[in-house]
């Protein structure tokens, strides 16, 4: 330890001259930024897929191609497996969701006790964005190949997303961190929207580009791989590993069940960590609800027009923008939580306006996704970053699987109270409105979580305002 204060001691501050303490300051903190920004460039990179692909054009595409392979009974038979062909992409998806959930951990764990996140990084993403070009193959009926890339794709999100995600306190210092998260989204929307933007030229005007519209799908679904092929080389170039220091006696990484196991009892010394990952799970539950089933009600209750839909996605793609960027300046003044806490509160308004919005009427529609994507980014974007201050040094990426299980692996209560509330009141109003339990629940458990003690029990420093 002596021989380590004496290598790190400034050089001239014994002998009057000035210290390099400041000059080596400015060279971390250069260091720091030309990180910072390659980070931000995988959220541009790999935010395509979740918005053309997933919300906007696989499922109606790859439901028509199930539909194509289907028998006289509707049925398409997966494995032997009798699947309505209608339901054939959300249990695809469901099936993505439990790989990743397996695998996760796992890699979380390998993550943390190597120090080798960026190429674990690249493996996920270019993984899933080979699969995502490979789309373009989908035609005819080949469902189980749609099926099989979306699966992979879906999949290789997730744990690119554990183990991006786990680079947000390796690259910021602890007051830089809801900004810097923050702009990450912000960076993820805006490439979101203007792919989306190029992609309903192609798909609006296929005739005029001499096109069928299954094959303007299909390059629309293609072009958001090669996109996220692309634009992933910046952070691979920027981001870097850092050495870790191994525990004596630590285990290799076991199975994707055992570590899930070995990690909750992990959590389970840091209480208040676990207290905060649970207020994230039901108000997070809430939000993908909404997104997710906007478009029903949309189109269901409110009667309005596919291009309608598309364009209010696209608002609000535009306007997350703004609200992340917006919500992360209030984070600087107010605190990551109590600004998480007012976007929990605008959330619940929100869905009270759609409860009463008018049927074929899209200019309210429109409001109701501007309200939407001023929330949106935000909230997100700051529970990352809260989040991140809660994370023991060296189980970034451990901790960040359990996160990003709750982000995309266990968020069905949301969607099953939705489905319950249609059928027993056959009204989407209903359906719509019994989500705000979601967001006042967890908005009295994010409440009670005291985060500087948290903070502090995690072992990290604590910023002047969280």
């Amino acid at each position: 330890m002596s021989a380590q204060t004496t290598d790190d001691a400034e050089p001239g501050a014994e002998d009057g001259r000035p210290a390099a303490g400041a000059a080596d300051a400015r060279a971390a903190a250069a260091a720091r930024k030309r990180e910072q920004h390659g980070w931000y460039f995988y959220d541009f990179a790999c935010s395509v897929y979740s918005t053309s692909v997933v919300t906007v054009f696989l499922g109606p595409y790859l439901t028509a191609v199930a539909k194509a392979a289907a028998d006289s009974d509707g049925y398409v038979h997966p494995l032997g497996i009798p699947v309505r062909a209608g339901s054939y992409f959300a249990y695809s998806v469901s099936a993505s969701v439990l790989l990743a959930v397996l695998i996760m951990p796992l890699v979380g764990a390998i993550a943390d006790r190597t120090g080798r996140k960026k190429p674990l990084l690249a493996a996920a993403a270019y993984t899933g964005a080979l699969a995502t070009t490979g789309m373009f193959f989908l035609d005819g009926d080949r469902y189980l190949l749609g099926g099989l890339l979306l699966i992979v794709a879906n999949a290789a999100l997730s744990l690119s997303m554990v183990l991006y995600n786990a680079y947000l306190p390796q690259i910021s210092t602890p007051d830089e961190r809801d900004t810097v998260s923050s702009r990450g989204w912000a960076f993820g929307y805006t490439s979101g929207a203007l792919v989306l933007v190029l992609n309903l030229v192609v798909y609006q005007g296929h005739d005029s580009f001499g096109l069928s519209e299954g094959e303007a799908v299909r390059i629309c679904l293609a072009s958001a791989g090669l996109w996220w092929g692309a634009f992933t080389i910046v952070p691979l170039r920027r981001l870097r590993d850092r050495a870790v220091v191994r525990e004596a006696g630590a285990e290799p990484a076991v199975s994707g069940w055992k570590q899930l196991v070995a990690t909750l009892k992990d959590m389970r010394r840091y209480p208040l960590t676990l207290s905060f990952l649970l207020a994230y799970l039901i108000y997070n539950d809430g939000v993908q609800t909404v997104i997710s089933q906007a478009s029903v009600y949309g189109s269901e209750e409110l009667e309005l027009e596919q291009s309608t839909l598309i364009v209010a996605v696209l608002l609000v793609q535009i306007l997350a923008v703004a609200g992340a960027l917006g919500m992360g300046r209030l984070a600087v003044r107010h605190g990551a939580k109590r600004t998480i806490l007012g976007s929990l509160a605008a959330w619940a308004v929100t869905l009270a306006a759609g409860y009463f919005l008018p049927a074929r009427t899209p200019v309210w529609f429109f409001a109701l996704a501007a309200m939407i994507g001023l929330v949106l980014g935000g909230s997100q974007a700051l529970s990352r970053s809260l989040f991140s201050h809660l994370v023991p040094a060296g189980k970034e990426a451990e901790y960040f699987s359990a996160y990003e299980m709750s982000d995309r692996g266990l968020s069905w209560v949301g969607p099953l109270v939705f489905g319950l509330t249609y059928q027993v009141t056959g009204s989407y109003r209903d359906a719509i409105i019994s989500l705000v339990v979601f967001f006042a629940l967890g908005f009295v458990l994010l409440a009670r979580v005291p985060v500087r003690r948290a903070v502090e029990a995690a072992g990290n420093p604590v910023p002047e305002r969280i």
